[in-house]
């Protein structure tokens, strides 16, 4: 299958099988280094995959050369996640533009609900240039990294039980979510294409191994929030995938607390750092992170092609 705009349009074609790795090492050489792992794993998720599995990788080709390459990675629940091509001067974006419409295109044939794609300061595509091929900008994410040996400073002791969130059942979990996401600051485009569940399913993907590190939380003999937290050991880090507090339960401290006890549980597993991502607009937050002696080490602005706005619920 081949795609082709315009006389001056590059052709584009369906990688072939022999050609795969050749567009990989295109797409990696595109990235920062902490993309460039991200892409590696996803790799890695697809060796054994048949080759029908690898249709949403497109490439260039001029006079037979590889030019350029653009993935649109399958995900579960009918998702994706677009990795970006590799722009030339030389090129003025023609390859990528053609590489771009390839990608939609065949999102909206295979009707994927939704797929995204992480723009790094260093990434070689613009955010105009994905506004202009229908992108839409769903949250601008802050990379903080702080030492797990800080504590905030507490008027009182505010006594947190931690309860493994495997014990929940799914609709405990689903439900608890459900209460620490609303009126959440954090992704509220992003929740509002993506379920409850979906949301759920997607920390499971992120983090197979990392549920052991996940917790409810309770307080007063009320689970009041919840904290996952997952081992990262290529990093030598732990990251902080998701804390957060029930409506009812917040601005009494227990954000304070709770961020401390996350801290707590890393260094006692021998890590020195924590990281995690927070959305811009997450003022109160970023605050916190920031009296604990979180930094800012990296900006990420989260793009998508939304599909069908219909949500489905993982089989009980």
């Amino acid at each position: 299958m081949t795609f082709s705009y315009s006389s001056s349009s590059p052709e584009v074609v369906l990688c072939p099988p022999a050609r795969r790795r050749e567009a990989l090492l295109q797409l990696a050489a595109a990235h920062d280094p902490k993309l460039q792992a991200a892409l590696s794993a996803a790799v890695k998720a697809m060796y054994n995959q048949p080759d029908t599995q690898w249709d949403g990788l497109w490439v260039t080709l001029e006079a037979g050369q590889l030019t350029a390459a653009i993935w649109v990675q399958p995900l579960p629940m009918n998702m994706a996640q677009l990795w970006l091509p590799k722009q030339l001067p030389s090129e003025q974006g023609v390859h990528t533009s053609a590489l771009l419409r390839a990608a939609n295109a065949w999102v909206e044939a295979h009707n994927i609900r939704l797929c995204h794609l992480e723009l790094s300061s260093q990434a070689p595509v613009s955010e105009a240039l994905l506004r202009e091929h229908g992108m839409q900008r769903l949250a601008c994410l802050e990379h903080l990294i702080g030492s797990s040996r800080y504590r905030l400073s507490m008027n009182e002791v505010l006594p947190l039980s931690l309860q493994p969130f495997g014990e929940l059942s799914l609709k405990e979990q689903v439900s608890l979510l459900a209460a620490v996401g609303q009126d959440s600051l954090d992704s509220r485009p992003l929740r509002d294409v993506l379920s409850v569940e979906e949301l759920l399913d997607g920390f499971y993907q992120q983090a197979p191994q990392a549920p052991q590190h996940w917790y409810a939380v309770g307080y007063r003999d009320a689970v009041v929030g919840v904290l996952l937290l997952a081992p990262r050991p290529a990093l030598g880090r732990w990251e902080l995938m998701l804390m957060g507090l029930t409506t009812d339960w917040r601005g009494k401290g227990l954000g304070r607390a709770l961020l401390n006890k996350a801290l707590t549980l890393a260094q006692q597993a021998g890590v020195q750092e924590v990281m995690l991502a927070v959305d811009d607009v997450n003022v109160p937050a970023k605050r916190l992170y920031q009296q604990a002696g979180f930094i800012r080490y990296a900006q990420q602005r989260l793009f998508a092609w939304k599909g069908s706005d219909e949500r489905r619920d993982l089989p009980n």
